[in-house]
């Protein structure tokens, strides 16, 4: 039985196989607008697409509810309205990976469209809930909704504003209007069709199929779920007369594009880091060296994917650490063993022990944004009585203030800023990610070191509705430029941790914006 349904404007069929909306769209049509984050939890958003003018989460929607309806993806969207909707994310630095921004775009519109006003802040953060976006910390994508039909900003160079987005990345991105529209390049967007389909069993077992669906049929893939364990800390403090203490736990890095290669036999496996770095999440994804493999025994093209439970269960996590700390500076520092994390720490606190610690738990990684350093920072902040300026490995300087209302005052120098409305989003994205570390983001863990908590709204990642206002200033600086938002990072996570009067485990579960 087929499912008739008109697609962007014209009318197509395909085979009612049980398959959701987005399996059909990108798997049997080859849109690719939409975005697979966490399919089919339906909780990240990026493959939202308008049904009949109305957002819907595709992944969640099966294909035959739509039979002889009308569906627009981010690719259907009348010209002069992409246009417009991608000039003003690209403007106000509302997209920086780009993977999330297609399906907030198809929301966004069917608000347009419903005459939500552009100073309707409260009605546009609700319509986020549905979104969930790592890179830009939300209010950038507020402010491009109120952007949208206006004046294009003066005397922009897209390669300056690459630059600057490549160094806060941490890998080559391009800056214009059609990443925002999904066009960054993501690996499996740029996989032939005819390509094999690998996927992990749930023994860890990689699955070779014709199709996504048989190879998830096949694997044995067994959907995420949230428990209601909380997470803790899993490293105890040291014993010790200490100024401050700190435990933090387990956290998933939480980027929405999962790991994805695709190779030809003999070839070279597409990057896994696509147009962003994942804040170091990526750096040594097995994914690429698969395809190859695979590619090769198989004779034909392969496209390795991980899902999202995948991602928890398999990603390296920001090592968890438990520290006592003088106000002297002194102190001891236990932290999962993890290669170059004490390097890290001692490059903020020099006086401190640091003793690497074997916890049962999923993979860790120094490449993380600011891993160690940053909590290092924030230790030595809380045992003065102050959070001052911090200097980051790589130069860049940044100090932060929480205001009386809320939020948040960030001053930055990082040399030439290139391009002030790419590092303004990835300074408050930063702000973001610091925030969440502190007071939101945690990963349950069993004693047995296996994670718990496998969907993406389990995480704790700052919803819209809970980020407060940033206040971004860029200070003038000689020099070459650098990188500025990892400094910002440890500075917001020094800043938030003193303001709340340092509790002694992270996340703290103080919102500065409930």
């Amino acid at each position: 039985m087929s499912v008739n349904f008109v697609l962007d404007g014209r009318d197509v069929s395909v085979d009612d196989d049980r398959a959701s909306l987005l399996e059909a769209l990108r798997e049997h049509l080859g849109v690719r607008g939409p975005k697979d984050g966490c399919s089919p939890q339906g909780q990240c958003g990026c493959c939202t697409v308008l049904v009949d003018g109305t957002p819907r989460v595709a992944c969640v929607t099966p294909v035959r509810r739509v039979a002889g309806r009308s569906v627009v993806t981010v690719d259907g969207l009348e010209a002069e309205v992409r246009e417009r909707w991608g000039q003003a994310f690209c403007d106000r630095g509302a997209s920086q990976c780009g993977f999330c921004t297609p399906g907030i775009i198809c929301r966004f519109e069917g608000l347009r469209q419903r005459g939500v006003a552009a100073d309707d802040v409260p009605a546009l953060e609700q319509a986020l809930l549905a979104h969930l976006c790592r890179c830009t910390g939300w209010r950038p994508i507020v402010d491009a909704y109120g952007a949208y039909g206006g004046p294009v900003r003066a005397t922009r160079d897209p390669g300056a504003a690459s630059r600057r987005a490549a160094l806060e990345g941490g890998a080559p991105q391009r800056v214009d209007p059609s990443v925002a529209l999904g066009a960054g390049g993501f690996a499996d967007d740029t996989a032939p069709s005819d390509a094999l389909v690998a996927v992990r069993s749930a023994g860890g077992e990689w699955v070779v199929a014709e199709s996504l669906a048989e190879a998830r049929a096949r694997s044995g893939k067994v959907q995420g779920r949230h428990t209601t364990a909380e997470a803790r800390p899993p490293i105890e403090v040291p014993a010790g007369d200490w100024q401050v203490t700190l435990q933090t736990s387990w956290v998933e890095p939480g980027y929405l594009e999962t790991d994805a290669s695709w190779c030809l036999p003999g070839g070279d496996p597409s990057d896994p880091l696509a147009n962003g770095g994942a804040f170091g999440g990526k750096v040594a994804s097995e994914v690429a060296a698969v395809a190859r493999r695979l590619a090769d025994q198989h004779g034909r093209a392969v496209r390795v994917l991980f899902s999202r439970e995948d991602v928890v269960r398999l990603g390296p996590k920001r090592p968890p650490l438990a520290a006592g700390v003088r106000r002297d500076g002194t102190g001891v520092v236990r932290v999962a063993r993890t290669p170059g994390i004490a390097e890290a720490i001692h490059r903020s606190a020099p006086a401190v022990t640091v003793e690497e610690v074997d916890v049962a738990g999923p993979p860790t990684s120094a490449a993380l944004r600011a891993a160690g350093w940053a909590e290092a920072v924030a230790l030595l902040a809380g045992a003065r009585g102050a959070a001052g300026e911090v200097s980051a490995p790589s130069g860049g300087r940044a100090s932060a203030e929480v205001r009386p209302d809320g939020s948040l005052a960030i001053r930055v120098s990082c040399g030439d800023p290139l391009d002030e409305a790419v590092l303004r989003s990835y300074c408050i994205g930063a702000a973001h990610q610091a925030l969440g570390l502190v007071t939101s983001e945690g990963l349950a863990v069993d004693d047995d070191g296996v994670p718990r908590d496998l969907t993406m709204r389990s995480f704790g990642i700052l919803r819209a509705t809970q980020m407060p206002e940033v206040r971004v200033e860029i200070l003038d600086a000689l020099g070459p430029p650098v990188n500025g938002s990892d400094a910002v990072f440890a500075a917001v996570a020094a800043a938030v941790w003193h303001h709340q009067g340092c509790p002694p485990v992270w996340p703290t579960g103080l919102l500065l914006r409930a």
